[in-house]
């Protein structure tokens, strides 16, 4: 007899014919699609949310095609795993070591809070003269608010608020050098950390990706954080700036504490009993 009739012939009543290895990969590679685990109600909501930096209950249930009720238990599902935030109607992603928002996608959260916070940072300059801002969309709101009718020196690790303040007369703009980020266009590394350390500052006005009173300032990427934490070490006076929906928020690395910064600027939107857990735990939260 043939080899190929011998292995049929000894293989076990009932199980068919013994392929070969080789052929036994083949027949796994060629399974059709539909025999791959179909993606769960959650993890297509949350790639949704990644995906678009934030979403509505409405549209999630129009887009999956299913109920509005459905919608918001997978998102209660999703914040109890510390995957999403909701607010107000929306949710938006928590930001982790694997995942973090690009810069687009921040500037369509909240724009006029943002708008709000920003302003209230330029009306507590004081003095100061020389001036950190941090990365990302907040921050570079807050770039924009800075008054354009005296002398000042900001140094940055933004190359989105350097571009911006570059062209104003009254603004002498440092840049950290660096690695360049490239979904928050942020300077990272030593370099950067080094460089900012030679400094000594009037004020630093820094975000984070999560604020809670457990873990104080958080944010997903340790060269970010180390970049923070450096110019909350060489700033005199420093203030976090960010949106209500960081609040109860916790990512990656711890980067500060609630007692670094003189005051917390956010919008009115973050709940009156949170307000007051981050009050008694010692942060002066400012609501505009």
């Amino acid at each position: 007899m043939t080899g190929g009739l011998t292995m049929a012939l000894d293989a076990p009543a009932g199980t068919g014919p013994v392929l070969p290895e080789h052929s036994r990969s083949l027949q796994r590679a060629a399974l059709p699609a539909s025999a791959v685990r179909p993606a769960s109600r959650s993890e297509e909501l949350l790639a949704l949310v990644r995906r678009r930096g934030r979403i509505e209950v409405s549209e999630s249930a129009r887009v999956l095609s299913v109920s509005q009720e459905t919608v918001r238990r997978e998102l209660r599902k999703l914040e109890a795993q510390g995957l999403v935030r909701r607010s107000y109607g929306l949710a938006f992603p928590v930001e982790t070591s694997s995942f973090e928002t690009a810069l687009s996608q921040r500037q369509q959260s909240f724009p006029e809070e943002k708008a709000r916070i920003a302003a209230e940072v330029a009306r507590r300059l004081g003095e100061a003269q020389t001036i950190f801002v941090d990365e990302g969309f907040q921050p570079l709101l807050a770039a924009r608010a800075l008054p354009r009718d005296r002398e000042l020196t900001v140094v940055t690790s933004s190359l989105p608020v350097a571009t911006e303040l570059s062209a104003r007369p009254n603004v002498q703009v440092i840049i950290i050098g660096g690695r360049v980020r490239g979904k928050t266009l942020g300077v990272v590394d030593g370099a950067a950390v080094d460089m900012l350390r030679t400094f000594r500052l009037d004020l630093g006005l820094i975000g984070a990706n999560g604020v809670t009173v457990e873990d104080g300032l958080t944010t997903p990427d340790p060269a970010v954080a180390s970049v923070k934490a450096a110019a909350i070490e060489v700033s005199r006076r420093r203030i976090f700036i960010g949106a209500h929906h960081k609040f109860g928020v916790t990512s990656f690395v711890r980067f500060a504490g609630l007692d670094d910064f003189e005051a917390m600027i956010t919008g009115t939107q973050l709940g009156s009993a949170r307000a007051r857990a981050f009050h008694a735990a010692g942060a002066e939260i400012v609501q505009v």
